[in-house]
């Protein structure tokens, strides 16, 4: 905030009495952000010789530069770019055999005995296996992720992006292993998903914030590491080597078998480790962890980027003697958890309970059935919960004017036997893409799976506010919008991660690169801001504020290029707010601009599947899996 202050304190001084237009070098009226970023991208590449991954067919599978769009626009066939460009810096490093020796030693000190999981069995009981593992070992991932933060390879800044990629097998110390995460379980059952399901025994980690409050890494770093020698497991399906297509669609379901796969006669050739490993690097550690895509428009669906916002929390009570809101719901952690994403914003929480009535019943089941409760409208039965909700609307949201922004959450508890969607869905407006309204679901099977309703918010929320799955994005240089299944079906890796926008369950904050990348959104959508609104001053006014403004704007580039992503998201909002308080500003205009927009995109508009949508619960689902 000193930087804030120092940039306005210079900015300050009487209005000039020159009549001509004033010329800005970064506010540009009625544009869009220019904020350009060289990321330095650090691979570390630790007991993989270069004879073994070639540095040329490693970068033959990466991007130069990012852009990132909102998703949620390219349901309805558009485009909307943010106005921010990331050029990409590889910086590749191959330890030597010291460092290698030192950390493999770690990782024996660390190296549990443990029984087989039960994907190394199914492993071991397929045809085309190469070997078949004896023992196994568990190894706790923030230890791992900790000791490579503070230990890497000389020349290596882990303050920056940093992708370790290791390999242990072949050495004399191998140890068949498996990481875990564990304490972290879940707030309102206690079910632990680290301890009690195989299926959270994982390859790879990282993204832990410095104040975590579990495994806080104490300083910030940005690590994540990757290890084909652990498993094999079940969250990307790489245990199963005998079936090339999962889902029987006739698509390979591509996917990185462990290291000793990667041989004559084994899964994959040895050549194609390399652009393997690059392709890990760019379709997840890039696209979807360090520089993604917003899910939704991070500005909000208003006319002036919003100061406060509530958690309006509603709840469908159809649970037969269970008060669900009491026993499913933890304010405080919803609020806290969501405070740290959007620091800048004020939060508060009510509840309240609704009723399961007739109506409200079947419209919850005709979305399940397939059956439209407003079938004149045209829209698909998976808008129920959407058109319902926006004509009850009224009777939800009770705090206007007393906060900027409600977030409508709608919870719907129901009874055993009757199923529900998946966990929760953020849904859009039907119209252009704007996000609308929270959707999350609880019944006794839900429970016995482990889940209440507060982590389930605490993720939709947090798609509300433009977050991405770490296991789904978009690739600017192809425009390709993609989910782990087909060609990318190992985009599930980027899901063992410390994020809360994963399906892993084992820890409920939200990641060092959830993070980043909310505050650089952040930035670009207020700098968008005040470019609107500074179109909108009456010729001949607010030049001193305009040229302020544009000094902050500068600040907030400079900021943003040299990474301190908190600085440029707090000098943008410093900016548009200069630009708000010119006497004359009309944000009516901009509003009504806005909505003629909308108006426009929803003639042209295509009605998506919200069913596409929903965080799923389904047996086919790695988050399923026991």
């Amino acid at each position: 905030m000193t930087l804030v202050a120092a940039i306005v304190a210079a900015s300050a001084g009487p209005a000039g009495s020159a009549t001509a237009a004033p010329s800005f070098g970064y506010l540009q009226p009625g544009g869009q952000p220019r904020l350009v970023e060289k990321v330095p991208v650090n691979v570390v590449f630790v007991g993989y010789e270069p004879a073994q991954v070639a540095k040329s067919g490693f970068l033959a599978e990466l991007a130069g530069e990012y852009e990132p769009v909102v998703r949620s626009r390219l349901w309805y066939g558009v485009t909307e770019k943010l106005g921010i460009k990331y050029r990409y810096d590889y910086r590749l490093t191959y330890t030597g055999k010291p460092y290698e020796d030192q950390f493999f030693k770690q990782l024996g000190r660390l190296a549990k005995p443990a029984p087989l999981t039960a994907y190394q069995q199914a492993y071991n009981d397929q045809a085309n296996n190469v070997l078949d593992i004896a023992n196994n070992h568990t190894i706790d991932a923030p230890s791992v992720e900790k000791w490579l933060a503070f230990h890497p390879p000389a020349g290596v800044d882990t303050r920056r992006n940093t992708v370790f990629f290791i390999n242990w097998y072949g050495r004399g110390d191998f140890k068949h292993h498996v990481y875990t995460k564990t304490g972290e379980p879940d707030p309102d059952t206690g079910y632990d998903f680290g301890v009690q399901r195989e299926s959270r025994k994982l390859i790879a980690w990282g993204g832990t914030t410095a104040a975590d409050e579990e495994t806080g890494l104490g300083a910030t770093r940005r690590v994540w590491f990757h290890d084909l020698s652990a498993g094999p497991e079940s969250w990307t399906s790489n245990f199963d080597v005998d079936n090339p297509d999962l889902d029987g669609d006739g698509v390979v379901d591509y996917r990185m078998p462990p290291t000793w796969e990667y041989a004559t006669g084994g899964f994959r050739s040895p050549s194609a480790l390399a652009g393997d490993l690059g392709k890990l690097t760019r379709y997840v550690a890039l696209n979807l962890l360090f520089t993604t895509s917003p899910l939704y428009p991070v500005e909000l669906p208003t006319a002036n980027p919003p100061r406060t916002l509530d958690l309006d929390n509603n709840t469908y009570e159809g649970w037969p003697g269970v008060d669900a809101s009491a026993k499913y719901i933890k304010p405080k952690l919803l609020v806290d958890e969501l405070s740290e994403l959007r620091w800048r914003n004020g939060f508060s929480q009510d509840q309240q309970d609704l009723p399961y009535d007739a109506r409200a019943e079947e419209c919850y089941l005709g979305a399940l059935t397939g059956e439209s409760c407003y079938p004149d409208t045209g829209f698909p039965a998976g808008a129920n919960l959407y058109l319902y909700n926006t004509e009850n609307l009224d009777r939800a949201l009770d705090d206007q004017g007393r906060v900027d922004y409600e977030i409508p959450l709608f919870n719907y508890a129901v009874g055993a036997g009757v199923d529900t969607p998946g966990l929760g869905f953020a849904d859009d407006n039907y119209v252009d893409g704007d996000q609308s309204y929270v959707f999350s679901f609880i019944s006794p099977d839900v429970v016995a799976s482990g889940y209440g309703l507060t982590t389930t918010q605490i993720h939709e929320v947090g798609h509300h506010l433009g977050m991405s799955h770490p296991h789904d994005g978009y690739d600017s240089a192809t425009g390709v919008d993609y989910g782990p299944a087909g060609e990318f079906y190992f985009a599930n890796a980027g899901d063992e991660n410390n994020s809360m926008m994963s399906y892993i369950d084992v820890n409920w904050d939200f990641s060092q690169f959830d993070r980043d990348n909310s505050d650089r959104f952040l930035t670009a959508a207020y700098w968008e801001a005040a470019n609107r609104l500074a179109a909108t001053v009456p010729a001949g006014r607010g030049r001193t504020a305009l040229k302020a403004a544009d000094l902050l704007l500068g600040g907030a580039s400079k900021a943003f290029a040299s990474h301190d992503y908190r600085a440029a998201y707090a000098l943008a909002d410093k900016a548009y707010s200069t630009v708000a308080a010119i006497p004359g500003v009309d944000a009516g205009s901009v509003s009504a601009q806005m909505r003629a927009e909308a108006e426009q995109a929803r003639k042209s508009s295509k009605i998506h599947d919200t069913h596409e949508f929903i965080d799923t619960l389904a047996p086919e689902s790695p988050r399923s899996q026991p």
